[in-house]
């Protein structure tokens, strides 16, 4: 079954995200399948979670930062800055310590322990999943086209939910004992019952959030990943690794998208040898994928002429990769 054939036999899927190891063209194919989308009358955010990773090179445009960005009709593009997301948490956690607590000013070592938090690695990660959650669960769109950070950071993203949702598990349930010990004694001491409980209600909200981004993730009616693997013996190897990982997570793995074949067509024309050894090389590659992964390999993309930047080459891809 073709790329193409794996959209219109699956109108519902709305989830759509291309992984790999990095520098196999996850960010093009993202644009380029945004970009078919689009053209045929879907209404498409395409977005990356990759620092590494332009879409701003991609389509020629500035978009770091600035939310949904429009790139042509029904096409949005949008890169996430997590620093700006950082900076948000950290105006959010200080306005709410000062309304739970009923603070003028944020404690002087509060507020240093609020600076240091931001500072650890893993904000970073948690700032541009929270925002993730936000575009999917607002649900503006037909389809959102997620580029993937690499590999091994994808599947801590993906990993991040069920984490993240057993720990507030634990913390809520702990919560609502202490809601209970602290209703019990009010009722003792014949005191006006507790008020809402503000920490109770934020980790419930949490909570929901974080479920409605992980069903979206691992729901196979609406969502599909696509691995990028190019014909190379190490390339292959890790995707099969990381598919079975991948798999463990419940991602619904929906095939895979070959990049960078050089064409066989070279082979009758007068080329360098190390050009016709790389085309003998990626024949035994080749045959391999296709042993190994068979029908799941839904495209063939061949090594093109020059990198993939403006909306022509977008829509060179485009013809390639859906026909």
């Amino acid at each position: 079954m073709s790329l193409k054939d794996t959209f219109l036999n699956n109108p519902d899927r709305r989830y759509i995200m291309f992984g790999g190891k990095g520098g196999l063209g996850k960010t093009t194919f993202s644009a380029a399948t945004a970009y078919w989308l689009a053209s045929q009358g879907k209404k498409v955010l395409v977005f990356s979670v990759d620092p590494q990773a332009s879409l701003s090179d991609i389509f020629q445009q500035d978009i770091f930062g600035k939310g949904p960005v429009k790139i042509t009709d029904n096409l949005w593009a949008q890169e996430i800055d997590a620093d700006s997301h950082i900076k948000a948490y950290q105006n959010e956690i200080r306005k709410k310590i000062l309304d739970m607590y009923g603070f003028d000013a944020v404690p002087e070592e509060i507020e240093q322990y609020i600076q240091a938090a931001s500072a650890e690695p893993a904000m970073e990660e948690s700032a541009i999943f929270d925002a993730v959650v936000d575009i999917v669960v607002a649900g503006d769109y037909d389809y959102y086209i997620y580029d993937l950070v690499p590999l091994g950071h994808a599947l801590y993203y993906l990993s991040m939910a069920k984490v993240y949702d057993e720990w507030i598990n634990r913390i809520t349930k702990l919560r609502e004992e202490m809601r209970e010990y602290e209703e019990m004694v009010s009722r003792l001491k014949q005191e006006k019952t507790t008020e809402e409980d503000q920490i109770l209600s934020e980790l419930t909200y949490i909570k929901n959030r974080i479920n409605a981004s992980s069903r979206i993730l691992t729901d196979r009616d609406k969502t599909a990943f696509f691995f990028v693997v190019v014909p190379e013996e190490m390339i292959i190897l890790d995707t099969q690794k990381a598919a079975k990982l991948f798999a463990a997570f419940d991602v619904p793995i929906a095939g895979y998208v070959v990049n960078r074949v050089v064409p066989r067509e070279l082979l009758s024309q007068d080329i360098p040898s190390y050009l016709r050894n790389r085309i003998e090389m990626q024949d035994k590659y080749l045959a391999q994928i296709k042993t190994d992964l068979g029908a799941q390999v839904r495209a063939h993309v061949p090594e093109l002429e020059r990198d993939v930047t403006g909306l022509a080459m977008i829509e060179k891809l485009a013809g390639i990769m859906y026909g």
